[in-house]
């Protein structure tokens, strides 16, 4: 019996190679076959076209289209130094669109439960002070001024910190991959993290790739966006904002909430070593180093200096570092005990089946089981 082939048009081939993020050329290269479907050679049978799809990352039902569909995102990606954009990268756009599934169905769900909205979720806007928002958030998480100083490393305050946020009704995923898939991998430099705000199940994506104490300042601003009710994206590059009010804003909410300006200039008298700075204020020296930039203690020269060296420091430790670590602690982190926790709940109610939770969470069988168990039953 014959292969059954199938026709598609040479733009869709082309797009899909592109959007993946690989050069046509190089693509077709080590891909000889591909190009024999460019030159109308030979109709790809629909097994190849199959395996085509999952090598790019592409629903299958989209090489059967005639043009490319529209994809975008329905919130700002902001830039360092540029206006905003609807354009990201394959592997961010997808880990988008797995954040955004999460929260379609845990709104649904807490609606149908009769959850009540968050109050704090868009309680203020950019025209308020920013230690009005400051002062509001640590109301809410009920921390003090000092609560840094209560830790002792950054691995610790940024465990507590997520622990009293999520506790607030907020979903928190850290990872720095497409869902599980460590092939496929989120880069920093284009995306350290991304807030979708709503006002029943608002979720903060981390990526989990960035260093633990600049994660922190991540999700102030995050945290910031929330405040304001405004759903967006951003790479920070040197932990610099884009040139945009909204991003400037949650910029020194996160700033002041982390590294007080009054407690800053006084400390600033007798210390201005940034890295033992950082012991003090439990974030990443540079995160010091950017606010003494912002109240002019510093020039640019000097923090960039610091930033660059700083960096090739942290990539020189990780590039020698070795080790998965644990799966199930890594993929706690990735999918949150919050939102495992619903997703359990509405199974054990028959709300939810088990294909869908593992569509969800990405896990199946004894994987997603496993997982429950190690998570919710033993914490």
């Amino acid at each position: 019996m014959q292969p059954v082939r199938v026709h598609i048009h040479n733009d869709m081939i082309k797009w899909a190679i592109r959007r993946a993020g690989h050069e046509l050329p190089d693509f077709l290269l080590s891909n000889p076959k591909v190009e024999t479907w460019l030159e109308q050679e030979k109709q790809p049978t629909l097994k190849q076209l199959e395996d085509f799809s999952r090598k790019l990352h592409i629903p299958f039902g989209y090489l059967l289209l005639k043009e490319p569909p529209k994809e975008h995102i329905n919130f700002p990606f902001f830039r360092t130094a540029k206006t905003q954009t609807e354009e990201v990268s394959l592997n961010v756009y997808d880990m988008i669109q797995i954040v955004q599934s999460r929260q379609a169905w845990l709104r649904e769900y807490l609606l149908e439960e009769g959850f009540n909205p968050l109050i704090f979720v868009g309680k203020f806007s950019t025209k308020n002070s920013v230690e009005e928002v400051v002062q509001d958030i640590r109301q809410r998480l009920d921390l003090p001024n000092d609560w840094a100083a209560y830790y002792n490393t950054c691995e610790e305050t940024l465990r507590q910190l997520s622990l009293k946020i999520e506790d607030l009704g907020i979903i928190m995923n850290f990872n720095g991959v497409v869902g599980n898939s460590t092939k496929r991998k989120i880069k920093v430099e284009e995306c350290r993290g991304f807030v979708l705000v709503d006002d029943y199940a608002p979720f903060m994506f981390i990526n989990n790739a960035d260093a633990k104490a600049a994660q922190m300042f991540t999700i102030i601003h995050e945290l910031a966006h929330i405040w304001i009710g405004h759903s967006a994206g951003f790479d920070m590059k040197k932990l610099i904002p884009a040139d945009d009010p909204i991003e400037q804003f949650c910029d020194e909410v996160a700033a002041e909430f982390l590294v007080p300006e009054q407690s800053l200039r006084e400390i600033w008298k007798e210390e201005k070593d940034f890295q033992r700075l950082n012991r003090i204020f439990k974030v990443s020296p540079i995160v010091v180093a950017r606010r003494a930039l912002d109240l002019k203690l510093i020039n640019k020269i000097k923090y960039f200096d610091f930033y660059n060296t700083y960096i090739a420091k942290l990539k020189k430790i990780k590039k020698n570092k070795t080790g998965g670590g644990d799966f199930y602690a890594t993929t706690k982190k990735r999918i949150s005990v919050r939102f495992a926790s619903f997703i359990n709940n509405a199974v054990q109610e028959g709300k939810l089946l088990y294909r869908d939770a593992y569509k969800l969470t990405g896990l199946k069988g004894n994987t997603y089981d496993n997982f429950i168990q190690k998570t919710l039953h033993q914490s």
